[in-house]
């Protein structure tokens, strides 16, 4: 008996101990591997919700929607402020207001 469902097999994504970072590292690999301007697609998909701005492709789809979209602009205004802004406490880690 031939079997007629296809599993499709996802390749681990790294793991640097933020869910958000890899994740959206992992669906920014796979915009570019299939073409697409990874900035414009993802800033589709915050803006709309819509998940087929993601391709599917190596299950980048599946992998953002584990992610609600508010966690995914906190990751995003996180790294500008660490990395562009110059604050003191580095990236990745976590915001002290204290320093």
């Amino acid at each position: 008996m031939q079997d007629t469902f296809n599993t499709t097999k996802l390749p681990p994504i790294q793991d640097s101990g933020n869910q958000a970072q890899d994740i959206l590292r992992y669906v920014y690999d796979a915009l570019q591997a299939k073409g697409y301007d990874p900035i414009t697609q993802l800033v589709g998909f915050l803006i709309s919700g819509d998940p087929t701005y993601i391709t599917s492709h190596n299950g980048a789809r599946s992998m953002i929607c584990r992610l609600e979209r508010d966690e995914i602009l906190e990751e995003i205004v996180r790294f500008y402020v660490y990395g562009r802004l110059g604050a003191q406490d580095g990236y990745p880690g976590t915001y002290n207001p204290g320093t």
